[in-house]
């Protein structure tokens, strides 16, 4: 097995203690999302001729006084790595505050994105919590040297609500992956479900799956939506956006790891 492999490995044992999504298997290994995550970092990061981290840089994060065992010094020597890695391989330093005219509130894992008009008010709901994947699924072998990782992305499932006055359509959406698209169509979403209700939503409002619309009735909503701005285009500057807060969140969580477990 080589280094690079061996490194991976030891990376995604953090990971997999704060992230519970599923592991799924690539070629006879165990390949959960965590892994292809940091194999993609660690690529990312040695493509560019960059060093991983330094003995002098490591004394920036850790006050060795505060750590009180063999585990929480390793522990903080890891998170220090990890947290220089993901810096050095984050391409947004700055999250915008709007995208394509509507304007961001961010708070925790949930995003929401705003437009208003005279007539309207459109809102477009999301969480990044395991939205993370990447284009391909990758096959991991031991004996390479460097596996092929495609671009992680966040493609978060994500609802849109429609208001004029007390009434609101609303119509949750997911991404389309390439082998579930149909002949001659290239819809980057697609609608789960949509539903219509006055005032505050409750769990009586009668809702109906995407899956057995009238598919006539299907592509006309697609259309109403993207009168309404919520093209494909759209959509993919939304995966964009997801992508990079969810991987300045990442950060932060690494960040705070570190200063509870250093006692800073």
């Amino acid at each position: 097995m080589n280094s690079i492999f061996k490194f991976t490995l030891r990376l995604n044992s953090l990971r997999v203690l704060t992230n519970s999504a599923k592991p799924r298997i690539f070629s006879n290994t165990i390949m959960p999302k965590a892994l292809i995550r940091n194999i993609w970092y660690m690529n990312n990061v040695n493509s560019q001729g960059t060093s991983v981290s330094s003995k002098s840089s490591k004394c920036d994060f850790i006050n060795k006084r505060d750590i009180h065992s063999k585990a929480e010094r390793e522990l903080v020597e890891f998170l220090t790595e990890e947290i220089l890695a993901e810096r050095k391989a984050q391409k947004v330093k700055t999250i915008p505050t709007e995208v394509d005219g509507f304007k961001a509130n961010l708070n925790g894992a949930e995003v929401t994105l705003t437009k208003k008009t005279d007539a309207e008010t459109i809102k477009i709901s999301f969480n990044v919590n395991h939205s993370v994947d990447t284009d391909a699924e990758p096959e991991i072998h031991e004996n390479m040297d460097k596996p092929e990782i495609g671009e992680l992305k966040s493609k978060p499932a994500f609802k849109i609500d429609l208001s004029r006055g007390d009434t609101t359509i609303s119509v949750l959406c997911s991404f389309v992956s390439a082998n579930e698209q149909d002949d001659g169509y290239n819809d980057t979403f697609g609608v789960d479900e949509i539903s219509i209700y006055n005032g505050e939503w409750n769990e009586n409002v009668y809702s109906v799956s995407g899956e057995v619309l009238d598919s006539y009735l299907y592509d006309l909503i697609l259309n109403y939506l993207e009168e309404k701005g919520i093209t494909n285009e759209f959509v993919e500057k939304l995966s964009s956006y997801s992508t990079a807060y969810e991987h300045s969140a990442y950060i932060g969580l690494l960040e705070g790891l570190s200063k509870f477990i250093s006692g800073k």
